[in-house]
């Protein structure tokens, strides 16, 4: 009876997740005409942010998922990189229900995706080939005080995997911006939604307790290249990280 009510709790906090999805953004579709779309992103960042941490507080109330914030006692300070390595589907939500004032990096597809995407682009989600171009726009994003989400790895991490391999688009922003990295260190148990298993498919364990950290921050220091951050960060990871089984 307990494993029933287990599924029933999990299929139910997904529903309502990709049900409260869709209505907000078949009702932002509209606004994406509206003359002053462009200046409302702060707004639909704040909506974003409530939403998330509405649905976290719906995973834990339900035994879903139970999340454990660890060294979050100071109120966290906009205008920096936030970075994290991504084991489940559920981090960016995690963690943008928390970040202040947070923009994240899509693929393209995404942001046109009609399900997704009105949303995000009246958040001021940026969206694009990584490049020069992207750089600077984000750059300037969090120069103006906003912060920035981004899973250096690029995809979720592989399974059997602590980490994957880094990429040094983030030390590229926080360089190009002069914004300090804040890593945020998650660990989850390996049945969470990982890379290669469908989201409905329910965790061996609930509710699956999740643990995030507020791990080190590197300052901006213009001596250091973007290839040593990514350097130094990934070796900080792999030797924090618990190992994780396929």
């Amino acid at each position: 009876m307990r494993r029933v009510i287990a599924v029933g709790a999990y299929w139910f906090a997904w529903a309502v997740f990709c049900v409260g999805g869709l209505v907000l953004n078949v009702g932002c579709l509209p606004l994406l005409l509206a003359p002053r779309a462009a200046t409302g992103g702060a707004r639909m960042r704040r909506v974003l942010r409530w939403l998330f941490a509405r649905w976290l507080r719906l995973m834990d109330v339900t035994g879903v998922v139970r999340v454990q914030w660890r060294g979050f006692d100071k109120p966290l300070v906009p205008g920096a990189v936030f970075i994290a390595n991504h084991p489940t589907l559920i981090d960016a939500f995690l963690l943008l229900a928390l970040l202040p004032d947070a923009i994240c990096i899509f693929k393209p597809a995404l942001l046109r995706n009609p399900g997704i995407g009105p949303a995000a682009v009246l958040a001021g989600y940026v969206g694009g080939v990584p490049g020069v171009d992207l750089v600077r726009e984000v750059a300037a994003k969090i120069a103006a005080g906003q912060s920035l989400l981004v899973f250096p790895e690029g995809t979720r991490t592989e399974p059997g995997c602590a980490l994957n391999p880094l990429r040094p688009g983030f030390a590229l922003i926080a360089a190009r911006a002069k914004a300090p990295v804040q890593l945020l260190r998650i660990v989850a148990p390996p049945g969470l939604v990982p890379k290669g298993r469908p989201s409905w498919r329910l965790p061996p364990v609930l509710p699956a307790l999740v643990e995030i950290t507020l791990d080190r921050c590197w300052d901006y220091d213009p001596a250091r290249s973007p290839a040593e951050l990514t350097a130094e960060v990934e070796r900080h990871l792999l030797a924090s990280l618990p190992a994780r089984s396929p």
